[in-house]
Parts: C-alpha cells; structure tokens; sequence
C-alpha cells in the first residue's frame, strides 16, 4: 500500500513560524508529511532588540539575520508574497501565480504597524519629529533623531491596542528617562506618556505598579486618549475629544494589523487576525487552519513569550491530530515579559488569560533569582540575556525548561 505524504504550509518565517517547522521537522516522520515555509523575504529580525537600538544599546549587526540558516535542512522554504488562501480547496495562492496545495496550514504572519491609519502621521515629519520604533527603519531613525535631541517635550504614543510586546512604549519611556538623564537632559525635558488605557497597562495590579513607577520617574501619563489625527504644521496629537497633546519628538506607536492577505481570504477580523479558539490556536471557521504567534485573535499580549509557549502547545496537539488521536493539550494564555525600567533594572510580568500579573519569584518560589513585578537588577541581566536564547535555542526549538502553563508557585495572592 502506498501512501501520500500530507502537506503542511506555514506562512511566516518569523518567531513562530521558525519555531513551529523546526520543532516539527524533528516529529513528523519525513516520509508522512512534507512541510514547506513561505516568507516574502530572507531577513529575521530579532524585533525585542528594536527598543535598545534608539539608545545605541545594541547594534544593528545584532538585531538582523538571515532566514535560510535558522530553518531545519529538509523544510523547503519559499520566497515570496501570499495572496490569499482558497480554504475551500485548500490552496495558498501566491503574489507570482504560483499555487500550494495543503492538508493543513499555519498562518504565523504575525502583525506590523500601519502609520497610514491615523491621519497626518505619515506627513514630512514621518521618521524625523514623528519617529517610531516598531520597524529597523524605524527604530535606526529614531536613534538619529534622539542624537540630535537637546531638550523640550518627547511624547510616547500608543494609538490603539492590541499591539506587539504592551509593554514596549512602557520600556522605551523608561529607558528614555535614563537617557536623558545621563546626557544631563533630563531636566530639560518633560516626559510624557499617552495611552488609550485608563491606566499604564491593562491589568489593574501591574497597572498600578507601572502607574507609581512612571509618577515616581516624574513621568505625565495622559489616559483615556484616542487620537483623531497628528497635525504635525502644529506639532500636536489631536484626539476624538479634542483634547490636544504637544511635542517637540513623538515617538507613536501605529495600530498594528495582521496580514493585509488574511483579509482578502476573509479569514480575519477588522484587524486581519485570524478567529481562533484561544486554548488551541485552531481556526474556529476552517478546521485544516491554525493561526500561531501575533496572527490569531488571542486575548492575551501579542509577544515572543505567548508565541513560544502557544507553539509548545500546538506541536503537542498537533502530533496527536496528525495521528488521528483527539487533541488533549490546552493553552491557557502564559505571557512572560520582562519590563525594562532603566538604570540596569527591569521588572518581570507573569500571566495568564486566569491569573493578572502578581509579586513573587520566578521560577523557584523564595529563590527566583527574577522578582515578579519589582524592579531588580537581575530581571535586567534576564532580558539581555535573552537575546543569546532567543537566536541559540527558542527558533532552533530547543526546550528552554520552562512549562507553557503558568505556575502559581512562587506568586503572592493578590
């Protein structure tokens, strides 16, 4: 009797898509399945290291990669656009004309900034008085801008969630006021952070925590503002209530939006993300379609830890699945993150879709040596050392020894 092999399609060669294929290259038997990745370029970026390149923290060489040789020998990987996917006949139609039939397939295109939907973002200020870190472009940009900065109003912006890594405006507003303060600027400069939440971030007991930290750095915190428009003739942020909002540098975090693809296939919301169920990552419209990483609609943060963890899950299921077995795994929303908060040290957030952020030790209860939502040192080293993890281990698809599923242990109640 000769079998078929079935073919599993990833699209995105980014974070989960590198660690889902090298993670099943080494599962899957190669005489049962063929897997294939497509990515529209050969660059991986390392994007957690955007928010050190403004402050000169890190160096280009250090953010950018070759795709090719971070994905298993055996994986055929593709270069090109996606145009949309035909899941009633199961077919990737590609930006060339070509076509790729699949059994199953991943859609891991992640999410990217849209400056264009705010008007007058993308006036002669764009990448100068108006920066943003979200893109290499963007970031190396911003890194000249603040250079040049002597001084005046420097507002961070966050224009609507959800958005990549929630606590990036946080760090980068963070790590601004060490900046300034070490380039004797800091009384020269007023800080000011402005956010659609009611609060610094959106769960109540971190929110509070971030709340006394930024008030503690002397930082303004402008709530409840939903933009309308940057009018950049008069250097202001302009909300819907007309509440208007000055600076001398903006540094705007554009509403993100999945794969402008996911919506010609109407496989999206509004945003382009992908309806899945949030314990197993499968398309709750097309059983042969799972959404991993920042493309689905989970409710919980878009970041590398979510995508690390969600993909053990998957691959854990998804075996069982390809066996003909039921699916016996279930995420349950394990974010980790670590918070930059400037002047060598950082906090550490951990939670789930159940369990807000809560003070502790991570991961050995008393010991740590990370604190959970405290600033130290250590928590610091920790996200530095990240970086060597993240490229050494966690695409590879080595086991980084922690559980996908959050432990209480270590955690304070609330």
């Amino acid at each position: 009797m000769i079998t078929t092999a079935r073919d599993l399609v990833v699209l995105g060669a980014g974070t989960a898509g590198t660690m889902v294929v090298n993670k099943l290259h080494r599962a899957l038997p190669a005489t049962d399945w063929t897997i294939t990745v497509v990515d529209r370029d050969d660059i991986h970026d390392y994007q957690p290291g955007y928010l050190f390149l403004p402050f000169r923290r890190t160096g280009p060489e250090q953010v950018r990669r070759h795709k090719r040789p971070l994905i298993a020998e055996g994986v055929r990987m593709v270069q090109a656009e996606v145009d949309r996917v035909d899941p009633a006949a199961r077919v990737v139609h590609l930006g060339d004309g070509r076509h790729l039939a699949y059994d199953e397939l991943v859609i891991a295109t992640g999410t990217s900034p849209r400056p264009e939907q705010v008007p007058g973002t993308l006036g002669p200020q764009w990448h100068r008085e108006v920066g943003e870190f979200y893109t290499y472009e963007g970031a190396l940009a911003l890194r000249e801008q603040l250079d040049r900065f002597s001084g005046g109003r420097l507002v961070v912006h966050i224009t609507e969630l959800p958005i990549k890594c929630p606590v990036a405006p946080l760090e980068f507003t963070f790590l601004a006021d060490d900046f300034l303060t070490r380039r004797g600027l800091r009384d020269r400069t007023e800080l000011v952070f402005v956010t659609p939440l009611d609060g610094a971030f959106t769960k109540p007991v971190a929110s509070r925590a971030l709340g006394d930290l930024l008030e503690e750095k002397g930082i303004i915190v402008e709530p409840d503002f939903m933009v309308e428009r940057i009018d950049q003739e008069r250097q202001v942020l302009v909300s819907y209530d007309e509440r208007e909002v000055a600076y001398d540098q903006l540094v705007t975090i554009p509403l993100n939006m999945g794969a402008d693809f996911v919506a010609r296939s109407g496989l999206g919301d509004e945003l382009n993300y992908v309806a899945v169920d949030k314990h197993t990552m499968r398309s709750t419209e097309h059983p042969q379609i799972w959404a991993l990483g920042d493309a689905g609609n989970l409710p919980t943060s878009k970041a590398g830890s979510v995508a690390h963890f969600s993909v053990d899950v998957f691959v854990d299921n998804f075996l069982e699945h390809a066996a003909g077995r039921p699916m016996t795994h279930s995420f349950d929303g394990h974010a980790n993150c670590f918070v930059e908060s400037g002047h060598g040290k950082a906090l550490l957030l951990d939670f789930n879709y159940d369990t807000e952020p809560l003070t502790g030790h991570f991961p050995i209860p008393r010991v740590g040596p990370m604190t959970l939502l405290g600033e130290s040192r250590a928590n610091h080293l920790g996200k530095l050392a990240f970086r060597h993890v993240y490229w050494n281990a966690l695409l590879p698809g080595r086991p980084l020894g922690l559980r996908a599923q959050m432990s209480m242990a270590g955690k304070n109640p609330a």
